[in-house]
């Protein structure tokens, strides 16, 4: 099996190259005495630091870390497969390497035969790196691994059949497996605009509703990114029996750029 190491895309432009800048930078947006419980799921924001930073922050502040996640993230890039699985490797960013979790990518790629094995499309793409120096600072733990899944399509049906090989293999090899939705949310508009649209979005996501954030997405125009996985997580959060979801921290670009005119949203959850 080949292993591949995959190098960093966007090191020194969405955060800090310098590993001690940037685990600094990681510390001043982490609360280190915030109580910590255990997570189905997460929505985290990928957008550079300085935008969407302390909202991640405050998200991944909130929860206990396994050692094992999935995270699955919009294809930005265009690159790859349909369904992008990277099953053997590692990743590095300046804080070290995080190994990817070749056992549970099996069993998921069994469970869902949509699912490809293709780094292509993890090559450029910058919505599951980011994440990755959180889980270094907060999961310091060697034997931690995950799992990287770009999604780029939109169905229904086909995110639905995704969510339930993730809740259901998760169920069946280790409840404990953490599922990471990366996704900004509504792009490019107005704050007023971006705020009403993301408050629908957000809706049906505090509701545990997949179906509704799908269709929510898709009939008002909102430009969420990630609306594909975390319809993927919300129906594996659903198998898993997940009862609730809490909106930790909600941004716009504009709080930090000034620029009202054209915004991007940023939304944390956690869902337990």
């Amino acid at each position: 099996m080949t292993r591949i190491l995959r190098q960093p895309a966007v090191a020194g432009r969405f955060y800090p190259r310098d590993p001690a800048e940037l685990t600094s930078m990681i510390d001043g947006f982490v609360d280190a005495d915030a109580p910590r419980s255990p997570a189905v799921g997460v929505m985290v924001p990928h957008a550079g630091y300085i935008y969407s930073g302390h909202v991640a922050g405050a998200t991944y502040s909130r929860i206990r870390l396994p050692l094992r996640s999935i995270i699955l993230c919009p294809n930005h890039t265009g690159f790859g497969r349909p369904l992008s699985i990277m099953r053997s490797g590692s990743w590095q960013t300046p804080m070290g390497t995080l190994q990817i979790d070749t056992e549970l990518c099996d069993e998921l790629m069994a469970a869902d035969p949509q699912l490809e094995s293709d780094s292509e499309a993890h090559r450029f793409e910058h919505a599951i790196e980011v994440q990755l120096p959180f889980l270094q600072a907060l999961q310091s733990d060697e034997a931690a691994r995950f799992i990287p899944i770009t999604i780029g399509l939109s169905g229904w049906n086909e995110l639905k059949r995704l969510g339930q090989a993730i809740g259901e293999t998760i169920q069946r090899i280790d409840p404990s497996i953490l599922i990471i939705a990366s996704s900004d949310m509504n792009h490019y508009e107005s704050d007023a605009i971006t705020r009403r649209k993301d408050a629908m979005a957000i809706e049906p996501l505090l509701e545990l509703d997949a179906r509704g954030l799908h269709d929510t997405v898709r009939h008002n125009d909102i430009s969420m990114c990630g609306v594909g996985p975390a319809t993927a997580m919300l129906h594996a959060a659903a198998i898993l029996k997940a009862s609730r979801a809490e909106l930790v921290k909600y941004a716009t670009s504009a709080e930090v750029s000034r620029d009202f005119a054209r915004v991007v949203g940023y939304a944390g959850v956690i869902v337990t």
